[in-house]
């Protein structure tokens, strides 16, 4: 099995968006493409550990490359990549509303942020081991496949009583407004204005 080192080399030796501008900062500068990794990732891991605006730096990262590529997917007619970031908003849906509940505690830990972007990365990773494509086969789909007959059933049970409730709210506004368009064709004379005292 190659090594860690070893497989980030073959990382940076493929095409894709991150290598292609690596390639190109490495030509004008005549830095290896390795060297510009791993400073630039060092560089990102102690901002995000000291840095202020790390969750935003975090949340960005965790938001661009993945967005920039869903709309690619979207533009292409290759159904494959529409399901693999289809995915990934999956997972990084389900992970930021279990993060809203447990922010409070865990953003204390110095190392919560430089954590969250390297899972972030993980599941957006263009590579075999896609961190997304795991959480999502082994427990977002056999919790989905088990329940999603009862959620069904709920949602359906939720939009039948909203969309009664819309029904029963509009027509007590158009009797409202009925009732007031009568109440003021009764009383049609003009009122006096006050009178100004000097």
């Amino acid at each position: 099995m190659p090594s860690l080192r070893q497989r980030f080399e073959n990382f940076l030796n493929e095409k894709n968006f991150f290598t292609n501008i690596l390639g190109k900062i490495a030509e004008k500068t005549g830095v290896s493409k390795y060297h510009l990794a791993t400073g630039s990732l060092s560089f990102l891991g102690l901002y995000l550990v000291f840095g202020y605006g790390a969750s935003l730096l975090c949340n960005l990262i965790g938001f661009l490359y993945p967005a920039y590529f869903s709309i690619k997917a979207i533009e292409s007619t290759n159904k494959e990549d529409d399901t693999k970031w289809l995915t990934y908003w999956v997972v990084y849906g389900i992970f930021s509303v279990a993060e809203f509940f447990s922010d409070i505690f865990l953003y204390w830990f110095p190392f919560y942020y430089a954590g969250k972007c390297i899972f972030l990365l993980w599941c957006m990773a263009p590579v075999v081991w896609n961190g997304s494509q795991m959480i999502y086969n082994r427990i977002v789909r056999p919790l989905f496949l088990k329940h999603h007959g009862t959620v069904d059933s709920v949602v359906n049970n939720l939009s039948s009583k909203a969309l009664d409730a819309a029904e029963c709210m509009t027509r007590e506004v158009l009797q409202t407004l009925c009732n007031g368009k009568s109440l003021v064709r009764a009383d049609t004379r003009p009122k006096p204005l006050p009178e100004v005292s000097q």
